[in-house]
């Protein structure tokens, strides 16, 4: 089962047990956060929509970490102007822990308690 989940801005296609690279969270490592879950798929049919509600995306912070430096080089000719800089960029290390979809009631069941109670 893999589910497709957004955080800092980006989407991410995650497996359980995967590690990934992400804009940096606020949280300390060791910490659990909860990604926000745009798609299930894997077993059975896809899920998306209202029949994420149930969804969990789970994962562990393994650490912190800074990419790699990018140069930013301004030039213009015949003028003399150069310019350099550069620029790192601040990111989390996440470790996927669980991919949970809990199963939903029917329609049909929820219209059948519905009735059930008025009786």
């Amino acid at each position: 089962m893999y589910a497709i989940v957004k955080t800092g801005g980006k989407q991410y296609r995650v497996e359980e047990g995967q590690t990934l690279l992400v804009e940096r969270l606020r949280d300390e490592p060791g910490a659990t956060v909860a990604l926000e879950t745009l798609l299930l798929a894997g077993d059975g049919d896809p899920v998306d929509g209202d029949g994420l509600k149930n969804a969990k995306v789970e994962a562990e912070i393994v650490g912190h970490e800074r990419g790699p430096k990018l140069r930013i080089v301004k030039f213009k000719p015949k003028r003399g102007y150069k310019r350099r800089t550069g620029h790192r960029q601040e990111l989390t290390r996440l470790k996927v822990t669980s991919i949970e979809k809990s199963a939903a009631r029917s329609r049909a069941a929820a219209k059948n308690e519905e009735a059930g109670d008025g009786s």
